[in-house]
């Protein structure tokens, strides 16, 4: 019987040990699984140039938590954007379906059904619509034809509103950046786009008194951010280069000399390419000739004094403004500048440095000849390489005497393109507000995560297994010396 006492001993010593490894291989295999599970969303952002579609993706078991949203691809749409669709409303919809196939083979055929597709058009679908009301709704049916067939769970298209894209791109920039979970200081954000720009930052309470159409108020992990945003309709580089455009030739002249553009430059515009903008459309001279000469000076400084005149410094109603008699308060924290920001001063390489040599290096791009600029950029389309000149001046002046940035902060500015991996814009903000991926509150903390659990669960077994050993060698009866002799 005591022998039979010490073997039952020593047997369950094995059995429990190999149980709690089970369950440690369990919970490891647990883990592994629910890692390799993802949830994904798709937001096409549909731009007055360009169409992109952005696919992000998350662990599918920290949605509205801990979990991290990263784009994981992007796709440019081939073509213009789809307001410029607007005689041919049915081919806005077809333009989509090449990077809408590409999504369908990135995102794992299981996931296809559960994965939100939104669409949101900005500003160039916004002057469409100021345009011919009729037309804009037929590109958006055109467009929404073809998302709800596709085999992701369609959540619709719409325009979306300037202060829209104005917070969301806030949003996305201090999401990536991880400034909203630590609830410290958070970045603005400097938007710029071909028919819009925005602007927004963290300002004082009082700005809802002030101009109660330009604060937006969010309650994120639990902290409220008091924001300041506007949208500049009409002020995207594209729509503020017809703006120029249209100030150079209110006298209905031939041809004309043009400080924004390079030395030796000459093409032939007509006056419909300038005017046929609604931002511009009220101002068109009445000229008999159907076209004008536009030719190159090369003169950054002299630029500077054309785009100047773009904007309205004359009058203001508030406290103090930014342009065009707009409220803007003081200016606070640091900014991350993208979009076309990123683009037009990465080409220019005045993405670093202080605002006077970013001054110095513009005004040495804008007055080499036309014919140097070419050969030197052979694979840059004609027509956007000869408009650097003038977005380079465009950007220095909105920035400077539009948003109030000085030589002391413009050190402030961050061009950005990516924040970890991701595109900086609004797309990503807008997907985490739709799908409430951002807790008003802050969530509320385990005692342990998974590996914790794991982790303590492994400690116990060799806590059991110690014990069990004690058992058996302290405890099992000693053998006499006639068991012995047996």
């Amino acid at each position: 019987m005591e022998h039979r006492s010490t073997i039952r001993c020593k047997n369950m010593t094995y059995p429990v040990v190999v149980h709690f490894l089970e369950v440690l291989q369990t919970g490891s295999e647990v883990e592994n699984v629910s890692l390799s599970i993802s949830q994904y969303g798709i937001v096409l952002d549909a731009g007055s140039s360009h169409t992109a579609v952005y696919i992000y993706e998350w662990p599918a078991e920290k949605d509205n938590d801990t979990g991290r949203v990263q784009q994981t691809h992007s796709c440019k749409v081939q073509g213009a954007g789809i307001s410029s669709y607007s005689v041919f409303p049915g081919q806005a919809g077809a333009s989509l379906k090449s990077c809408m196939k590409e999504a369908e083979s990135l995102i794992p055929l299981s996931r296809h059904h559960e994965t939100p597709l939104y669409l949101g058009a900005t500003a160039g679908m916004r002057l469409l619509r100021m345009e011919n009301q009729s037309l804009s709704d037929q590109v958006l049916w055109s467009v929404e034809e073809v998302l709800r067939s596709s085999p992701f769970s369609y959540q619709g298209a719409r325009i979306i509103t300037g202060q829209e894209e104005g917070a969301f791109g806030w949003v996305t920039v201090n999401y990536l950046s991880d400034r909203l979970k630590q609830g410290s200081g958070t970045t603005g954000a400097l938007d710029l786009g071909g028919a819009s720009t925005q602007i927004s930052f963290v300002a004082n309470q009082d700005v809802a008194e002030e101009s109660a159409e330009n604060a937006v108020t969010f309650r994120l992990y639990g902290n409220d951010y008091f924001l300041y945003t506007h949208s500049f309709l009409c002020y995207g580089k594209d729509q503020a280069l017809k703006l120029a455009l249209a100030q150079q030739t209110q006298s209905g002249d031939s041809s004309v000399l043009d400080p924004c553009f390079h030395p030796g430059y000459s093409v032939d515009r007509s006056y419909f390419s300038v005017y046929s903008s609604p931002c511009v459309m009220a101002g068109k001279p009445l000229v008999s000739r159907d076209s004008f000469t536009h030719v190159g000076a090369g003169n950054a400084s002299l630029c500077q004094e054309v785009v100047r005149r773009i904007f309205n410094f004359s009058s203001c109603s508030f406290s103090r403004c930014s342009f065009n008699r707009v409220y803007q308060p003081p200016l606070q924290g640091p900014f991350g500048a993208f979009s076309a920001f990123y683009f037009v001063m990465n080409f220019l390489n005045l993405t670093s440095g202080s605002l006077e040599s970013s001054r110095e290096k513009l005004e040495r791009y804008c007055s080499r000849p036309w014919t140097q600029i070419k050969q030197q950029h052979p694979d840059v389309k004609e027509k956007y390489l000869a408009e650097y000149c003038f977005s380079g001046s465009y950007i220095l002046s909105l920035l400077t005497d539009g948003y109030n940035f000085t030589s002391d902060t413009w050190t402030d500015i961050t061009f950005i393109k990516k924040i970890s991996g991701s595109d900086a814009g609004w797309t990503l903000g807008y997907m985490l507000n739709l799908t409430n991926m951002i807790p008003a509150e802050a969530p509320d903390t385990p005692p342990l995560p998974h590996v914790g659990y794991v982790t303590l669960l492994f400690f116990i077994s060799l806590l059991l297994f110690f014990l069990l050993f004690l058992c058996f060698r302290f405890l099992r009866p000693r053998r006499n010396s006639q068991t012995q002799m047996i």
